[in-house]
């Protein structure tokens, strides 16, 4: 079991999926950072359990973005993408343009190699994803994630 999108821009595990976004916020100049559970409190030390999270103003964040939908393209595009599910919803053709010129920006930031798993080659998947997005763009249709 995995995320699938239409237009063939991913297909593969939450985890990798999770993992590429926090790479491409990574060379996009976000911040990542652990958050710990200790004993049902949170805070920044590697000891205990918990998950990487990225640093955004999740505040200004709704569940309609989440799912996909947004009133207007944010300032950075590459949002659209961090902030979206990783289980269902879609990216509409206005996010899916701006939202690959974004990608191929980050392109050449990436790290050579390989991210493992369902990543593969980092540059290489991420160029999947462009191309998928950019396909159901220039379609006039949304990518749905499944």
């Amino acid at each position: 079991m995995g995320l699938n999108t239409t237009h063939g821009a991913w297909d593969g595990a939450y985890s990798a999926f999770t993992r590429w976004r926090h790479m491409l916020a990574e060379v996009a100049g976000y911040e990542i950072m652990p958050v710990i559970y200790d004993e049902g409190r949170v805070h920044g030390s590697r000891m205990g359990y918990g998950a990487d999270t990225l640093m955004l103003d999740w505040g200004h964040i709704t569940d309609a973005n989440v799912r996909g939908d947004w009133d207007r393209l944010p300032e950075d595009p590459l949002l659209v993408l961090l902030v979206h599910s990783d289980c269902d919803g879609h990216i509409a053709p206005r996010e899916a343009a701006a939202l690959a010129e974004r990608l191929e920006e980050l392109l050449p930031a990436l790290p050579d190699g390989t991210g493992g798993g369902h990543i593969g080659d980092w540059r290489a998947k991420t160029q999947t994803f462009i191309d998928g997005i950019r396909q159901a763009a220039r379609a006039g249709e949304t990518v749905e994630f499944h």
